[in-house]
């Protein structure tokens, strides 16, 4: 089986630039005659009924998974076979680091900003029975590339850093690198459609499928949804959620058609935008969305990428 998949975090409602990337996740998907897959990703902070109110949104305006939606909470079997394998290979170590340690240590001028700067990569067992003591350790994984290469659709070819990141956090909670990689590979799925502010992540996790004897995955990055201060479209800009948009008048279906006119598609269903559908004539640049104008009387007429 061949996948593409949408996997959110159940932490609220989605709004319109969550529900543009799921929808072109879906059209990547469909129109390379792969599944779409459905994956919640609920190891980090949960809201309650998020969840349910995230599948209803999907659903309302049309999308449709193959098989039931997916748990992260429920996989932890997959995730301690892929740190099994790590450890034999001696991939990982430990480490004992703060967020306020690395923060100072990155500081030097010698360290890539926000990169690990190796401060517990080669502790002596001493040192680490010691820093057991005061607190639990993190596992991260011991690289031996300072860069990956990958390749994306929308981006070519890409190269990001490479560092000794997490794999599995201090309270024992695999880390989202390690967990969508094994994730994706075990539900067969071979194609990752997501918001370009993760494009950084992918040398990582790909780097990290590579160690784990994992099939290469095909790539597509697209671009985020943006406030008018081109800022990431949040919750607080607005009215920016089916939930919202419906006390202003919004119909599911008016969203929907909205959003796949910002992406130059046919606006009448979801199988007219499919039929239309090439990645490489998707608009490159970020979608701005103005929460006003959207809850206003004429928003029916929002050109693409306004």
């Amino acid at each position: 089986m061949t996948a593409g998949r949408f996997a959110p975090s159940p932490t609220g409602e989605l709004h319109v630039g969550n529900l543009r990337t799921a929808i072109l996740a879906w059209l990547f998907a469909r129109s390379t005659g792969r599944q779409f897959l459905l994956r919640v990703e609920d190891l980090d902070r949960v809201r309650a009924g998020a969840e349910e109110a995230q599948l209803a949104e999907l659903t309302a305006v049309g999308l449709t998974w193959d098989g039931e939606a997916t748990r992260q909470s429920d996989r932890q079997a997959h995730y301690d076979d892929a740190v099994t394998r790590l450890r034999r290979d001696d991939r990982l170590f430990e480490c004992f680091c703060t967020r306020r340690d690395i923060a100072e240590a990155a500081s030097a001028p010698h360290v890539l900003p926000g990169h690990y700067p190796g401060t517990c990569r080669n502790l002596s067992e001493a040192e680490r029975e010691a820093a057991r003591r005061v607190r639990p350790a993190a596992l991260r994984l011991r690289t031996d590339v300072g860069q990956y290469e990958v390749l994306d659709l929308l981006h070519g070819e890409y190269t990001g850093a490479v560092d000794a990141f997490v794999v599995v956090r201090n309270d024992g909670v695999p880390a989202y690198n390690l967990a969508v990689v094994v994730d994706d590979a075990q539900q067969g799925i071979d194609q990752v459609v997501r918001g370009e502010d993760l494009l950084s992540s992918a040398p990582r996790q790909a780097y990290l499928g590579s160690l784990l004897g994992l099939p290469p995955v095909e790539y597509a990055h697209v671009p985020l949804a943006l406030n008018p201060e081109r800022r990431r479209l949040a919750k607080r800009d607005g009215a920016v959620t089916l939930e919202a948009l419906a006390a202003e008048g919004w119909e599911a279906a008016a969203v929907r058609s909205l959003i796949l006119r910002s992406l130059g598609l046919p606006d009448t269903s979801l199988d007219a935008a499919l039929g239309a559908f090439d990645p490489f004539r998707l608009p490159r640049e970020p979608w701005i969305v103005d929460p006003p104008h959207l809850s206003s009387t004429d928003a029916a007429t929002v050109p693409p990428n306004r």
